[in-house]
């Protein structure tokens, strides 16, 4: 059976779909590996937005590598 555990999580738009998700997931019998979950559908930005879109987007991804040097670092205590 599989472990997964939220790295992190980011909203991309105003729209509830436009969800990107970062887990951590650790099979029984494979090794671990993340998984980035996207949108089912593009994600419409305006032009305007991009910027902020961006930076949250990089946010993300650095909470969520932050998060998996953590659980890492508690694992090897």
């Amino acid at each position: 059976m599989s472990k997964s555990t939220s790295l992190a999580e980011s909203q991309v738009t105003q729209s509830s779909h436009d969800v990107v998700d970062v887990q951590l997931v650790e099979p029984a019998d494979l090794p671990a590996f993340v998984q980035i979950s996207l949108p089912a559908q593009p994600s419409i930005v305006d032009p305007t937005r991009f910027g902020d879109t961006a930076a949250a987007l990089v946010r993300m991804f650095s909470t969520a590598h932050v998060e998996l040097a953590r659980i890492k670092s508690r694992r090897h205590r």
